[in-house]
């Protein structure tokens, strides 16, 4: 019996696909908030972020956007400055078969806050 018969046999495609977008982003937003950078690793840093998550489960693809004027807003006499969630802008996009769902974590101006949502529902 495989995985998806034993664990993940009471839930719906559409609520696998959630879950295991949801868990990766999660993921994602605690394991990179705090690593330095700077403008000249920023690329390699989206990068490894993209290729590393699109190893989980079920992760079709991975984008990853920092957002550079908060970047130069936090840049330090030091010349580097550490991610924040406010300078995310990241889209995952989950599939379980004949879904397909992207998960969002996005700086929203009106909330001042780095939410994480459920974007899109394909099905």
């Amino acid at each position: 019996m495989g995985a998806k018969e034993e664990y993940f046999s009471n839930i719906s495609n559409r609520e696998r696909a959630i879950f295991e977008g949801a868990i990766s982003m999660g993921a994602l937003f605690h394991q990179f908030v705090g690593t330095p950078f700077n403008k000249t690793n920023i690329a390699s840093l989206e990068k490894a972020m993209e290729e590393s998550f699109a190893l989980q489960p079920c992760i079709e693809k991975v984008e990853v956007s920092i957002d550079l004027d908060r970047l130069d807003n936090a840049m330090t006499e030091f010349e580097y400055t550490s991610l924040s969630g406010d300078m995310l802008d990241v889209k995952i996009y989950s599939k379980v078969d004949d879904v397909l769902a992207v998960i969002r974590i996005k700086f929203i101006e009106e909330l001042n806050y780095p939410l994480m949502y459920v974007e899109e529902i394909i099905e």
